[in-house]
């Protein structure tokens, strides 16, 4: 069913974007694409529209041609320049879709579902569908002033929340109810839903994914709140790292070499780099360190209207940076059984250098 939580949002073609995914589409080879990806159709057309089990489609030629295919009961409007064809519940789908096509090779998202796809392929086996989600994540990795100015205004309302949870870090403390503190304060500040927040006291903080449960705060505990929600659209996430009560002498020389491996990268951060070596930089730290087999993940992901979206900041990224782009610098180090200890910043590229998105401090804090 249509969401009935979508926002009433001026929407219209967004020229610009189309042009650099059509010269993106051309440096793949691409003549003809579908774009199913919600966050990607927003990103062309201004339409957020969840799918769910039926079929959403932007079809894009290289030569600017644009048509929209979905369920009637999305309630879409006609935009000047984008034909919108419909289908109802029980009709076949991709049948309309099928027509408008050409032959040969049809670039096709990663989200776009297999039983779309499969019934395309039967109605049209002159088609060849290949992998085609780069021309738009190549786009939107770019990020252009508008969305630049969101993703500075929801790191900024972040830095106010971490801030409040970490003065709510005292005695009695449990796991679930500060996420389900967080959640209310984004929510406060206008954020677009809720969300699963990280929340992890002591041990549950060598699980990097760990789910807040009833775990209840001791003294001795690191306590991690990775925290991340959606404003206007456009992403927050930040992980900060603090104690309570007391810090072991090995949980001071953790928390300062995540620290070290978090600042060394981002002093790495400028055009021309490679995101792999950001990566390299601070797992050559953790691992000198004496930690290496301890820092378990990659080193950040990009950030924009999905929360993880390209680019990926890790050792097998040979991408060199570009201004624009915006991506998380996240080292970690977890000790199973014992505690983690995480520090995570968005930074976007500029021409010079980066701009650091998270402002809220990271010095060793023992919470009291």
């Amino acid at each position: 069913m249509k969401n009935n939580n979508q926002k009433k949002e001026v929407t219209h073609m967004n020229q610009e974007r189309i042009k650099r995914v059509i010269v993106n589409m051309r440096q793949e080879g691409l003549s003809q694409l579908l774009v199913s990806s919600t966050a990607s159709l927003y990103y062309l057309t201004g339409l957020w529209i969840d799918p769910h089990e039926r079929m959403i489609a932007l079809y894009l030629e290289d030569t600017g041609r644009a048509e929209l295919f979905g369920n009637e009961i999305f309630g879409i409007q006609s935009q000047e320049g984008l034909p919108l064809y419909t289908h109802k519940d029980g009709e076949n789908p991709v049948e309309e879709l099928s027509g408008h096509v050409k032959a040969g090779t049809l670039g096709i998202d990663k989200f776009w579902s297999s039983k779309f796809l499969i019934s395309l392929m039967e109605l049209r086996p002159d088609v060849k569908p290949v992998h085609g989600s780069a021309p738009v994540d190549r786009a939107r990795m770019l990020k252009d002033a508008q969305e630049i100015e969101a993703l500075r205004r929801s790191s900024a309302l972040n830095d106010q929340v971490v801030e409040l949870m970490i003065s709510q870090v005292k005695e009695g403390a449990v796991e679930n109810q500060l996420a389900a503190q967080v959640n209310r304060l984004y929510l406060e500040r206008g954020a677009d839903c809720e969300g699963t927040q990280l929340v992890c006291f002591g041990p549950n903080g060598a699980d990097p994914h760990h789910n807040g449960d009833g775990t209840v705060l001791k003294s001795g505990d690191s306590v991690i709140f990775d925290i991340f929600i959606p404003f206007d659209r456009y992403w927050c996430d930040m992980t900060r790292t603090v104690f309570y009560k007391e810090a072991s002498e090995e949980q001071k020389k953790v928390y300062e070499l995540v620290k070290q491996a978090n600042l060394t990268a981002i002093e790495r951060v400028r055009p021309g780099v490679y995101l792999s070596e950001l990566d390299k930089t601070a797992r050559d730290i953790i691992t000198e360190g004496g930690y290496g087999p301890y820092f378990t993940h990659r080193l950040g992901h990009g950030v924009g209207l999905e929360c993880h979206e390209p680019p990926d900041v890790g050792s097998a990224s040979e991408f060199p940076l570009e201004p624009g782009m915006v991506f998380s610098i996240e080292p970690g180090i977890y000790l199973p059984g014992k505690f983690g200890v995480r520090i995570e910043d968005l930074v976007l590229v500029t021409e010079t250098g980066c701009e650091v998105l998270n402002k809220a401090s990271k010095d060793l804090r023992i919470v009291e």
